[in-house]
């Protein structure tokens, strides 16, 4: 049977996800297009929800700021609490802290909650994407700084680089970009083919995967 969805690796929603028009102080892209859209929020959890079938883990952490979206939909879908892993001074609580250096260069603080978790504590890791390692390996060493167990880490796009590489080694690793695909390509290039046909409107909520 044929899935509705088209082929593993040429999943239609990341078709949605629209080229940087603002200058190089910002990401390349913007994912964010595809929560918006029902139909493709809802099939890109789908997608990393059947990878995730053999990580086993008790709650999702997600990075500030997008990953609270990517972090929030994976938990609730799985039935898994949810802990923010939050950039420096949002909480009004004991916090641990670590520095990080993010995809633009510059340096932040990130923060989790004092405790946050039991040590033994399985806990997937989720950012909207991963580009230098930087706010990933932040959170990794909050988790484990508390005795947690980093089961996994979940993604839209992972792009190669000494410190991706090396969560790959370390980690299940699960991204809606399929290491290989056509998609990771220019993932890796920084450009995608879909921006040159690139319509907002097939992000409105109430379009759907048939709309041109």
């Amino acid at each position: 049977m044929t899935d509705p969805k088209g082929p593993r690796d040429d999943r239609w929603y990341l078709s949605l996800m629209s080229p940087n028009t603002k200058g190089p102080k910002f990401a390349w892209l913007d994912p964010t297009s595809i929560y918006i859209n029902a139909a493709a929020f809802q099939d890109l959890l789908d997608d990393l929800i059947i990878d995730l079938a053999e990580v086993e883990f008790d709650v999702v952490g997600g990075c500030d700021a997008m990953g609270f979206v990517l972090g929030a939909g994976l938990a609730a879908r799985t039935g898994r609490g949810f802990l923010p892993v939050r950039k420096a001074g949002k909480l009004c609580v004991d916090t641990d802290r670590v520095s990080f250096t993010n995809y633009s260069g510059k340096t932040q603080d990130m923060e989790m909650r004092a405790p946050a978790f039991a040590p033994g504590t399985r806990v997937l890791l989720a950012d909207q994407w991963i580009q230098t390692g930087g706010t990933m390996e932040a959170a990794i060493a909050l988790v484990e700084r508390q005795g947690g167990i980093v089961a996994g880490l979940a993604t839209i796009a992972m792009e190669p680089c000494p410190a991706t590489d090396a969560f790959a080694r370390r980690f299940p690793v699960v991204t809606a970009v399929m290491p290989g695909s056509r998609w990771q390509d220019e993932c890796n290039a920084q450009e995608l083919s879909s921006f040159g046909a690139y319509k907002a409107e097939r992000t409105f909520p109430t379009a759907g995967r048939s709309l041109p």
